[in-house]
């Protein structure tokens, strides 16, 4: 196993990458004093010529991983490593040769970036297929723990599938909810999430993504797979599509059906929503829900034959949905089921 383990990594790390992130930011001003007495006191040294004491310099405010999946320079990350457009990135390759990088696709559901970089003939980690992964799997994860120590890896097993998590990055930005991921306790660190989690045939099934801070042993990777169909959209239409169903609703639990006296525990309820002008619908006109007949206070119960709870929201599977494609919608309108088809559109960008 120990052989086996040191035969993989030395085949796939040379695909593993570290991605640096700098921006310019204004140095901590010299103290009054310090620069006062330099123009003013005697004895002090004279300043240099074009002394400024608020001058601005590139900072490293952060780092990543990533792996490179297409021998062109196509890279995977998390779209949360690129996230900062007002940052400048750079990606360094296993014998430190440095390029910036085109971020051509960020998939902001499934926290996915796609990079390139400009140079052929680079080795590259096959994918897996993340919807045939088993519980108790064995998988190793690489990457550039706390943007310090490059080429970190780790080893553990699969501990849990599907799992769905409120994750915000450690710059305190927006929280985002992840759904889908795959558990290990595998060590991921700060600095790692980009990185591969690779299974023991040496195939990248997932890309580390988060860990629990005050936990131990409890760490999260995004499904390869829908990593893989990112890519897909984006050599067949230029772009990551997102589909679109034109509504607004809540998930409904125990308290909401008690506070609105619904018949359900479970399911969405279109519902419109209260801003500064009035309301905003509940169904956008002519979008697909107003064109399959969805109406504001039906209770939406399943979507694509899956039924919708707090496990698996309305959102969960209209992420995983085909656009253009007729799928059944099952309602409860009035305390009656009701199948309605709908066809999901791109949303607008």
């Amino acid at each position: 196993m120990k052989n086996k383990v040191v035969s993989i990594i030395k085949k796939v790390l040379p695909a593993v990458v570290s991605i640096t992130c700098s921006k310019f930011l204004e140095k901590a001003p010299v103290p009054f004093s310090s620069f006062t007495q330099g123009l003013f006191g005697p004895s002090s040294p004279p300043l240099p010529q074009n002394f400024n004491p608020f001058k601005k310099e590139k900072i490293k405010i952060g780092g990543g991983s990533g792996f490179i999946v297409d021998k062109n320079g196509i890279i995977f990350t998390n779209r949360h490593v690129v996230e900062n457009s007002a940052a400048e990135y750079f990606v360094f390759l296993q014998n430190n040769e440095k390029f910036k990088p085109e971020i051509i696709a960020k998939d902001p559901i499934n926290d996915v970036a796609i990079l390139k970089i400009e140079k052929d003939n680079l080795p590259t980690i096959p994918l897996g297929d993340s919807n045939t992964l088993e519980l108790g799997e064995d998988v190793i994860a690489i990457g550039n723990a706390l943007g310090l120590f490059r080429n970190t890896v780790s080893t553990g097993i699969i501990s849990g599938l599907s799992r769905a998590i409120i994750a915000q990055n450690s710059s305190g930005g927006e929280k985002t909810r992840l759904r889908g991921l795959i558990q290990t306790d595998a060590a991921i660190n700060p600095g790692n999430s980009g990185g591969p989690l690779v299974n023991l045939k040496g195939e990248a099934i997932g890309i580390n993504a988060a860990m629990v801070y005050g936990a131990e042993n409890i760490g999260f990777a995004l499904p390869i797979n829908n990593a893989k169909k990112d890519l897909e959209e984006l050599k067949k239409y230029g772009r990551i599509r997102q589909p679109f169903l034109g509504l607004r609703y809540v998930s409904i639990d125990q308290e909401l059906k008690d506070r609105l006296n619904l018949p359900i525990e479970y399911g969405a309820l279109v519902i419109s929503e209260p801003n500064i002008y009035g309301f905003e619908n509940a169904v956008i006109p002519g979008s697909p829900a107003a064109k399959a007949g969805i109406k504001e206070a039906d209770i939406i119960v399943e979507f694509a034959n899956k039924k919708i709870d707090q496990e698996q929201t309305l959102s969960d599977i209209l992420a995983e949905c085909e656009i253009g494609k007729e799928l059944p919608l099952k309602i409860l309108r009035h305390n009656k089921e009701k199948v309605l088809k709908i066809v999901l559109v791109e949303r607008n960008q």
